[in-house]
């Protein structure tokens, strides 16, 4: 498993609710989602590669939680699947049509609020040298 940029508390903060149950689990997703989103990003790491610098490391913990927060507003638990059909029911299982809307160029549906935080701390648009 990967780094995971926010801790259940800082969720329960970031939505003013307490942090909803498997939140561990959504976190870990979300973060991998913002790490993808980042892959052309250049910030200083320390040696476990956390952010050294605080605002970077705020606009993660700030992203992460917003992508944890349109998840479930969208209904989805972190794999995806609820973005891909325009219904879905779970008993007797029913899932209609694959939506049609634009994939993000990392291939990750990334929230609005988490673009904005990452954007922000000039994380994106990455560079790659």
């Amino acid at each position: 498993m990967g780094r995971v940029y926010a801790t259940p508390e800082q969720l329960a903060a970031w939505t003013g609710a307490p942090a909803p149950e498997g939140a561990e689990r959504l976190l870990a997703r979300a973060s991998e989602d913002i790490d993808t989103a980042l892959l052309t990003a250049c910030y200083a790491t320390n040696d476990d590669g956390a952010p050294i610098d605080p605002a970077v490391a705020g606009a993660l913990v700030d992203a992460t939680c917003a992508q944890v927060e349109y998840q479930l507003a969208a209904g989805d638990d972190g794999t995806g699947a609820a973005g891909q059909w325009d219904s879905v029911s779970i008993g007797p299982v029913s899932m209609s049509g694959r939506t049609a809307g634009p994939a993000a160029a990392s291939g990750v549906d990334l929230a609005p609020r988490a673009h904005r935080a990452l954007r922000r701390a000039g994380l994106l648009p990455g560079v790659i040298w």
